[in-house]
Parts: structure tokens; sequence; C-alpha cells
């Protein structure tokens, strides 16, 4: 969805930025249906990536502020690539958990497949399970059992796990957005653009729930990675309203996708891909990145290097 790849810059956020960005986002902060002790996915406070253990001082520093501001059902999100032995895991587990920490949230899914070791991942969820309890929590954890079954080590390419369970992509909850519309687009039904143009995005645009700050400090409505609707740092303008008129590619795509590609084919000769698109966001990032490319004027297309980390 966001385009991450080691081949960004590594452009953390200041400590000071982060605490500034949690104080604003503290009040609003919604706990887990089972209490601010408990995590749950959409509730909470989730520190995630990119990977954030690449950077274990400034995590462990979030994960301080966020405690000190009194912010309920925080958890981290990991792909698991630095459980290389036990002592280290749990040596890290245990400093965040006394820093205010609650749970963690182990990612599995045939593409960390790729990158990283099972056997890392088995070793995340079992400490993390003896330090958090309940709340170390595995997503997929379809993906999970399958892998302990099929007595998976080390690493596989996908195509090679694909060979070895050919129901997997079945079980995956794989969103047709991000680098997936270029990476995978073989695995969808294409349709022609025309066929999204009365397509709004106004309820994803506007969703009050599970949305992200990036390390650029861009507040990322929902899922729609490279749309930023402005700074949080500065929160309070963001809550006042957003004026359209000072971001046309937001108002267009409030409007109908249909306008954003009228506008994209008129003004920077956008065409239609001949082989046509999997989802609405696939038409409408391809449309958004045909853009940023040529031109860093729109505002709202942030961060820009996304447009650029596609493929």
């Amino acid at each position: 969805m966001y385009a991450c790849s080691p081949k960004w810059r590594a452009d953390w956020p200041k400590e000071g930025s982060i605490k500034l960005i949690l104080e604003q986002l503290a009040s609003s902060i919604k706990p887990s249906p089972h209490g601010p002790e408990n995590i749950s996915l959409n509730h909470g406070l989730h520190f995630t990536g990119g990977e954030p253990f690449l950077n274990f001082k400034l995590l462990l520093n979030a994960v301080e502020t966020a405690e000190e501001l009194r912010i309920p059902s925080t958890f981290v999100e990991t792909n698991c690539f630095w459980c290389i032995n036990d002592e280290q895991v749990e040596e890290k587990l245990m400093v965040l958990k006394q820093a205010g920490l609650k749970g963690i949230l182990v990612s599995v899914n045939p593409f960390i497949l790729e990158q990283v070791p099972f056997e890392r991942v088995e070793r995340a969820v079992k400490t993390g399970g003896k330090i958090f309890g309940a709340n170390m929590t595995i997503y997929q954890e379809t993906y999970y059992r399958r892998f302990k079954s099929l007595g998976i080590r080390d690493t596989l390419t996908l195509d090679q796990y694909l060979e070895k369970d050919k129901w997997a992509l079945h079980h995956s909850e794989l969103l047709p957005m991000g680098r997936a519309c270029y990476r995978l687009n073989h695995l969808f039904v294409k349709y022609p653009a025309k066929a999204f143009f009365d397509e709004r995005c106004i309820s994803e645009l506007t969703r009050s729930w599970h949305i992200h700050v990036d390390n650029y400090f861009n507040y990322v409505p929902g899922y729609c990675g490279g749309i930023s609707l402005g700074d949080v740092r500065d929160l309070n303008a963001l809550t006042q309203g957003i004026d359209l008129q000072d971001k046309p590619v937001l108002r267009m795509l409030v409007e109908s996708i249909g306008n954003l590609y009228e506008f994209a084919s008129r003004e920077f000769n956008y065409k239609e891909k001949e082989e046509g698109y999997i989802s609405k966001c696939h038409l409408c990032i391809d449309i958004r990145r045909h853009i940023a490319q040529q031109t860093g004027e729109y505002k709202e297309l942030q961060p820009r290097e996304l447009y650029f980390n596609l493929e």
C-alpha cells in the first residue's frame, strides 16, 4: 500500500516531532473494546512502517512518549527480521513492555516469507506470547498455521510457496492498491478505465478510524498511500476542514475518478493502460503516479517518493 522499500532514504522523524504529533492525537485515540491495557487491530495506537525495529531507539522513545501521554492500547507491528536469537528478542520486548507497550502484532504472509526466515517469526510468536500473553497477535494467523503445517524454514519466494500451497492466496486479504497493482496484477481480473469513472473516494478520504501518520508528518486517510490531507503537526487546522480548492486532486477524487482521468489526460497527457485496471485504486494511483513523476506542485500527492517506488 505504501510502496515500502530499502531504496527509500532513512528519513526518520525527530523524537521531538513524534511527541508533538502524539500530544495532538492523544485525546482522539480510542482504546480496545477490551480495555486500554489490551490491543485490537483497529483501536489504540500502533507503531508500524516499513519496519519500526529498524530504529529501536526511536521506537522506544515513541512508546515512552505514548505512555507519558496515557495513550491506550499501544502496540507495535513487526515482520520479525530482527528476531535472530531468543535472548535478543526477549530483551527488546521486555524493554518495550516496561516502557508502556501493551502488545505486539506479528505480520505473517507469503510476501514477508520471501525476505524473513520463518523461524524468526516463530521466535517472535513464542517470546511475544511469553511477555505479552493475549496481547501477542498474529496477522494473518491462517498463514502462520499453514507455514507450520508445511514445515517451512528459512525463506521461500512467492512462486516456490505457491508450488507448495496452491490455495495460498485464497486466504489472503490482498488489497488491490499500491504496489500490488503493478507487481501482482496478473492475479486479478482487469477492467477498462471507464468502468471506474463514476467511483468516488469520499468515504476513504474522510474515514475516522484506522488512519496513518507517516514519517513525513502526512495525515494519510485510510489506506490511501501517496495521498496527504495535510501536515498532522497542525492537526487543529485539519479538523477545521480542508480547502479543496487548494488541493485539486483531492477535489476531483471527491467528485469522481472520471474527473481526475480527464484532467490528467488533458493537462499531463495521461494514456489509458491497454491491459486495464484491477480496481478503482489502481486507476487512481496510476494517474497520480503519472502526475507526481512530472511535477511536485500538488501538495496532496505526498510523500512524492512513493510514486517512484511502486515497481
